[in-house]
């Protein structure tokens, strides 16, 4: 994505000026950000991959009989994750610790790593949530909310006056 992506353009004279000026800006600001992370020993990449990592991908699915929520959170243990559900929110939150150890001939590396995720998803109907079931299998998060039968859902025409 480039700069025109985010500036817009208009046919109007005065506004043109402006504009030539303004990609300059944001490269020089692109360019100072750029030059603090890598004068901290920071990638933006790496930034990146630090930032996903504490974000988890999930997905959600739905059926007739239940809806099933998976997260992608490798290199945790299933005491991390505290999951609360009420009739229409299901909230994940885990904590992840890791270290990574690297010794070779010449040098000795250690790398920890901590952080904790939160995320809330709205559920799409109403669940039971005495049956609630979760699993953790290869580094996936898999939450089964079977749904509540019609005539239990709790419905409510609104008329407006």
């Amino acid at each position: 994505m480039g700069i025109k992506d985010i500036v817009p353009w208009t046919r109007n004279r005065r506004d043109i000026s402006l504009r030539r000026e303004e990609p300059s800006l944001f490269r020089g600001m692109e360019r100072m950000f750029e030059n603090f992370l890598a004068e901290s020993g920071l990638e933006p990449s790496l930034l990146k991959e630090r930032w996903d990592a504490f974000s988890p991908r999930i997905d959600i699915s739905e059926d007739k009989k239940e809806v099933v929520v998976t997260a992608e959170v490798p290199g945790m243990d299933e005491n991390d994750f505290d999951i609360s559900v009420n009739n229409d929110s299901l909230t994940i939150h885990g904590e992840k610790k890791a270290e990574k150890e690297e010794k070779k001939e010449n040098y000795y590396r250690m790398e920890r790593s901590y952080g904790a995720f939160h995320r809330t998803v709205a559920l799409p109907c109403e669940v039971d949530v005495d049956r609630v079931e979760a699993r953790y299998r290869k580094g996936v998060l898999k939450i089964t909310l079977p749904k509540l039968p019609e005539d239990k859902q709790q419905r409510r025409r609104i008329e407006v006056h």
